[in-house]
C-alpha cells in the first residue's frame, strides 16, 4: 500500500495531539517524515518519538522533493500566509482551521492551488461526526416535514487566558471553535450565501476576542439556523434541536431522539372562524392528540471515540484524494462561504461589549 510521506508544521495542541496522534493510528497510509517547530524541546521530542527529520522553520521543507503532503498546524494567524507559501512552492497542503480570516484570502489560496496544480484541503473533520450524519439522515428522510429551524449549540462554561483569546492571533470562539458547527450549519442550510445576524460578547475570557457568539442564518427557502458558541453556559442541554412541520429532533454527540407524526394517520382538520366549544357549550381550546412515532439513536461502541472516528474518516478521505484522485468531500469553495460568514460576523461586532465590572477585574 502506498504511503503518503507527510510533513507537519507545528507541534502544539493541534499539530501533536491531533495530527500526529491521528496519523500514528494509520501507519499503513501515512508516514511522518518531517516535523517543524520553532521550539527546541518540541523538535527533540518529535525526533525521539517519531524518528523523523526536524526543522526550526517551515521554509527548510522547501528543499525537499519527497513530500506528498504538508500539514499546516501553525497558530491560527499563520494559517493563511504559511499555506500560501506551501502551495506556491508546489506542495499539497492540508490546513488547520480556521483557514483564513477574510474571504479574499481564501480566494488567493484557491488561485495558488490552481496555479500550482496542488491540492488545498482544510481539516473540517467534524463533517464526519456520527451525530451530524444522523441529523442529516433524519432530515433527508422527510419524516420531520419541512425544516423550519435548526438550533446548534457548542456551549459550555470555561474561563480561558491563552493566545487563542487574542484577536491579533485570530482567536475567539468564532474562529477557534466556530468552524466545526458553522461547517455543519452551512451544509444543513443548503446552497447559497445566507443572510447573517450576529451578536458577540466577552464573558469569561481574559483576552480581547469574543467567547460568546449568537449567530442567525436565514434565507428564502432555507431553514433558520440558530447557532450558539458560548463559554458562559453552565447548563448545556443539547447540541442539536431540529424543528419541523411534522416533528422534531434533539440530542448531543452521543445520542439523538426524534418524534414525528404521519399526516395520513392524523385526523383531518380545516380552518374555522367560529369559536370552538365543548359539547356542553363551554369555550374549548384548539387541541388534538397526534399519533406520535418516536425513534432514537446512540453512537456505536466503535465510534465512541469521537476524535479517532472523525480524524480517521477525514484522513481516509484525504488519502484517497492523494493516491487515487478521488474528489475532496470538503472543498475550499465550501470553506470560503464559512469564512465569508465569519467575516460578516466580525463586521457586525467591531467593538465587542465588555461590562464595566469585568473590565475593572481584568
Amino acid at each position: 500500500m502506498q504511503k503518503v510521506r507527510t510533513a507537519i508544521i507545528g507541534q502544539g495542541r493541534s499539530g501533536r495531539d491531533i495530527h500526529v496522534a491521528a496519523l500514528k493510528l494509520m501507519p499503513e497510509m501515512y508516514e511522518i517524515v518531517a516535523i517543524v517547530d520553532p521550539i527546541e524541546i518540541r523538535r527533540r521530542r518529535a525526533q525521539e518519538e517519531l524518528r523523523c527529520d526536524v526543522y526550526e522553520s517551515h521554509r527548510a521543507l522547501f528543499k525537499r522533493k519527497d513530500l506528498d503532503l504538508v500539514i499546516n498546524a501553525t497558530p491560527s494567524h499563520l494559517h493563511y500566509p504559511v499555506t500560501l507559501e506551501v502551495l506556491k512552492k508546489g506542495y499539497n497542503c492540508l490546513c488547520e482551521k480556521p483557514l483564513a480570516k477574510k474571504a479574499r484570502e481564501v480566494d488567493r489560496l484557491i488561485a495558488a492551488s490552481q496555479q500550482s496544480g496542488r491540492m488545498l484541503a482544510i481539516f473540517q473533520q467534524s463533517r464526519f461526526a456520527p451525530y451530524f450524519e444522523k441529523v442529516r439522515e433524519v432530515i433527508a428522510s422527510g419524516v420531520l416535514g419541512r425544516i423550519v429551524q435548526i438550533s446548534i449549540a457548542f456551549n459550555g462554561f470555561a474561563r480561558r487566558w491563552d493566545w487563542q483569546t487574542l484577536r491579533e492571533f485570530n482567536g475567539g470562539n468564532l474562529l477557534n471553535t466556530g468552524p466545526h458547527p458553522l461547517d455543519q450549519a452551512l451544509v444543513l442550510f443548503g446552497d447559497g450565501m445566507p443572510k447573517v445576524l450576529c451578536r458577540m460578547d466577552r464573558a469569561n475570557t481574559y483576552g480581547d476576542a469574543e467567547d460568546y457568539v449568537k449567530l442567525l442564518l436565514w434565507g428564502e427557502g432555507h431553514p433558520v439556523i440558530d447557532l450558539e458558541i458560548s463559554s458562559c453556559c453552565a447548563y448545556p442541554c443539547f447540541t442539536y434541536n431540529v424543528q419541523g412541520t411534522r416533528g422534531g429532533m434533539k440530542g448531543n454527540t452521543s445520542g439523538m431522539e426524534w418524534k414525528y407524526y404521519r399526516p395520513e394517520e392524523a385526523a383531518p382538520q380545516q380552518l374555522i372562524r367560529e369559536p370552538i366549544i365543548n359539547p356542553d357549550g363551554t369555550p374549548a381550546y384548539c387541541r388534538e392528540q397526534l399519533p406520535w412515532h418516536t425513534e432514537s439513536w446512540a453512537v456505536s461502541k466503535e465510534n465512541a471515540d469521537l476524535f479517532a472516528t472523525i480524524s480517521g474518516r477525514f484522513y481516509t478521505m484525504l488519502y484517497k484524494r492523494l493516491t487515487t484522485g478521488q474528489p475532496l468531500e470538503i472543498t475550499p469553495e465550501q470553506v470560503r462561504r464559512q469564512i465569508a460568514v465569519i467575516e460578516e460576523c466580525h463586521k457586525q461586532n467591531p467593538h465587542i461589549y465588555v461590562p464595566k465590572k469585568k473590565a475593572a477585574q481584568a
